[in-house]
């Protein structure tokens, strides 16, 4: 099939994959450029995983503060060069990261970091509710289970749905970044301040 150098412009526009990326990718697609764009993602995310075992010991702190003044937020985002570190695709995401925890205040940075203490607390109380609401007793475990799910969700950073598009999570629009930039990329630590907190 005859691949047209628009459509391999239109696709590296949209995913910022190099060009015999995009040429291939719409050779396996048929020409369709939706379909090659998922095409790419797959493969950018199976070549992100074998990255997350490289360490990064470069990167860069961010930080944002609110208009209003009453609401910052700083984050140490890593990644293993400083060239990777100065890319605009780098800074955009330490920016919109930030930006994210000044609005969604998470509590922890991923599920491992929630302590044991706070896990069994937030446990017993979905049990309770459970309980309360006259749940059977031989499915009160499993609600706690999905309730638990929904805490990391909501608490953890990482498993966040990102403020500006609630189909991915923060821990998705990093992923994608590692697959443009093609060096692991990890979120270290961050803080959020707020008047009065």
């Amino acid at each position: 099939m005859q691949i047209s150098a628009s459509a391999v412009k239109e696709l590296r526009e949209r995913t910022g994959a190099g060009m015999m990326d995009c040429k291939h990718a719409l050779a396996e697609n048929n020409g369709d450029v939706e379909k090659s764009i998922d095409y790419l993602r797959e493969k950018g995310l199976a070549k992100a995983a074998k990255k997350a075992a490289r360490t990064a010991a470069d990167g860069r702190v961010f930080s944002y503060i609110h208009t209003n003044g009453k609401i910052g937020a700083l984050l140490e985002l890593n990644c293993e060069t400083d060239f990777v570190a100065k890319t605009d695709e780098f800074q955009t995401l330490g920016h919109e990261i930030c930006m994210h925890i000044a609005a969604a205040a998470p509590q922890f940075l991923s599920p491992e970091e929630v302590t044991g203490e706070v896990l069994e607390r937030e446990r017993e109380i979905y049990k309770q509710q459970a309980i309360e609401e006259g749940k059977p007793a031989n499915i009160v475990d499993k609600i706690a289970d999905g309730k638990i799910n929904k805490f990391y969700e909501t608490n953890c950073l990482l498993e966040q749905a990102w403020i500006r598009d609630g189909d991915k999570k923060i821990k998705d629009i990093v992923v994608d970044t590692i697959a443009k930039l093609g060096e692991n990329i990890v979120v270290r630590r961050f803080s959020r301040f707020s008047i009065g907190d």
